[in-house]
C-alpha cells in the first residue's frame, strides 16, 4: 500500500534507531488510511515495558521504528469500509489481531494465531508501512497495529475502540495494553470469584490494575507483593487487604499464613522466573497462576512437578488480559467514571519531548505509568 507525496501528512515522531538507543524526536510523514484503516490524531500515549523490550531487542522486531502502543486520540479520517468509528470520535488504540483465525473466531483475539507478526512485524500484515522519515526512508511502524509515539497514527478498524466523550481522553491510552492486561487477567482469564483470595506478584501498572480488578470482582483477600514500599502503600489504597515486601520476608510462607494454606489465584507480572516459582508455590489446592510478565525470548522457569500435579494447580499464559477490547475497554471506562477503578492514581504525565525522561522514570520505578501528551 503506497501513497503519493501530496497525500502524506507531516508528523512528529519518537524513533528508536539502534538497540538500546534513546528515542529521537524527529519530523516524519505518514500516509493516508487505506481500506478499513483509521487515521488518529494522537492526544496522548502511555509508556509500557514492552516498548523498552523492543528498544532493547528482547524480541526480534525491526529497527528503526516508531513504537508506542497505548495511544488515545481523535479520529481524523477513515478509509473505505470503516463502519465502527467516524471522524471526531474519541478512541483508544489497542493490539492488532487478524479476525479470521480460529482464536479470533472463538472470541480470543489476544491469542490470535498471527499476533506476533501483526504486532511486532514492523508494518502491516502485508509488510507495507505508513511512515517515512524526513529523508523519505521507511520507518517501521504499526507496532501493535498503531505506533502511537507519533502525533498521528494509522491503525486498523479492528484495533481502535470508541470511548465516551465524558472520560478524559488523555488518560485513557493505557487501557489499550497495560491496564487492560492486569484487569483482564483477573476478570477475563482467571475469572477471580467473589469471596476468593488473590495475590499480585509485582505492583507496577499491571499488578496494581489487577489489584483494583480483584476488588471489583469481590475478592475478599487481596495481597500485593513488591519490593518498593511506596507501591505497596498505593496497593493498600487501591484495595489490597495485605501487602508483602519480598525483600523482608519469605513470600510463600507469609501468603500461606495469611490465607490459611494458599491463595486461590496469583498473577505474575515481573517477568522474573524466580518470582513465577513463588507465585506457583503460594497457590492453594486447585489454585491458578496467571503469567503476564514478559522476559527475554527463550527464558525458562522451573517448578516442582508434583506440587503442581497432585494439588491440581493450573499455570496459565495470558496476553492482553484475554480481552475483546471493543467490549472490555468501555467497561473499564465505565468503572473509572463510577469511581470503582481509579487507575488515574498510577499515572504521571510528561510532554512528548520528555519521552526518554518518562522511560527512565518508568524503569527506575519513580513513575508507575507514564503518559506522554502532545
Amino acid at each position: 500500500m503506497t501513497t503519493t507525496l501530496d497525500e502524506r501528512r507531516p508528523i512528529t515522531t519518537a524513533v528508536v534507531r539502534e538497540q538500546g538507543g534513546d528515542f529521537l524526536i524527529e519530523p516524519a510523514s505518514i500516509g493516508a488510511p487505506g481500506p478499513r484503516e483509521v487515521l488518529v490524531r494522537v492526544v496522548a500515549t502511555g509508556v509500557c515495558h514492552t516498548d523498552m523490550i523492543i528498544r532493547d531487542q528482547y524480541y526480534p522486531s525491526p529497527l528503526p521504528a516508531v513504537l508506542g502502543h497505548e495511544g488515545s486520540g481523535v479520529v481524523e479520517a477513515v478509509g473505505a469500509g470503516v463502519r465502527s468509528v467516524a471522524p471526531g470520535d474519541h478512541v483508544v488504540m489497542t493490539f492488532m489481531s487478524c479476525g479470521y483465525c480460529g482464536q479470533c473466531d472463538q472470541g480470543h483475539p489476544a491469542h490470535c494465531e498471527n499476533f506476533f507478526g501483526l504486532n511486532f512485524g514492523g508494518g502491516r500484515g502485508d509488510g507495507s508501512t505508513a511512515t517515512c522519515d524526513a529523508h523519505g526512508d521507511v520507518l517501521h511502524d504499526h507496532f501493535f497495529g498503531q505506533s502511537s509515539f507519533g502525533s498521528f497514527a494509522v491503525a486498523h478498524e479492528r484495533n481502535v475502540v470508541k470511548v465516551s466523550h465524558e472520560a478524559p481522553l488523555e488518560l485513557l491510552g493505557p487501557l489499550g495494553c497495560g491496564i487492560m492486561t492486569g484487569a483482564g487477567a483477573v476478570l477475563n482469564a482467571l475469572k477471580v470469584e467473589a469471596g476468593s483470595s488473590f495475590a499480585a506478584f509485582g505492583s507496577g501498572a499491571v499488578g496494581l490494575s489487577a489489584v483494583m480488578a480483584a476488588r471489583v470482582a469481590g475478592a475478599t483477600t487481596i495481597i500485593a507483593v513488591d519490593v518498593t514500599p511506596s507501591r505497596l502503600a498505593l496497593a493498600k489504597e487501591l484495595g489490597a487487604t495485605h501487602v508483602v515486601n519480598s525483600r523482608e520476608v519469605d513470600v510463600v510462607a507469609t501468603i500461606k499464613q495469611i490465607t490459611g494454606g494458599g491463595v486461590h489465584y496469583t498473577l505474575e507480572s515481573s517477568g522474573r522466573p524466580e518470582v513465577l516459582r513463588q507465585a506457583i508455590d503460594a497457590l492453594a489446592i486447585r489454585g491458578s497462576c496467571g503469567i503476564v510478565g514478559a522476559p527475554r525470548l527463550g527464558t525458562e522457569a522451573s517448578f516442582d512437578v508434583n506440587d503442581v500435579m497432585v494439588p491440581g494447580k493450573r499455570i496459565i499464559g495470558i496476553v492482553e488480559g484475554d480481552s475483546v477490547p471493543q467490549v472490555f475497554i468501555p467497561r473499564l471506562v465505565d468503572l473509572y467514571l463510577q469511581g470503582r477503578f481509579p487507575f488515574d492514581k498510577l499515572v504521571g504525565f510528561y510532554d512528548f519531548a520528555q519521552i526518554n525522561e518518562a522511560i527512565a522514570d518508568s524503569e527506575s520505578g519513580k513513575t508507575i505509568k507514564p503518559i506522554l501528551r502532545f
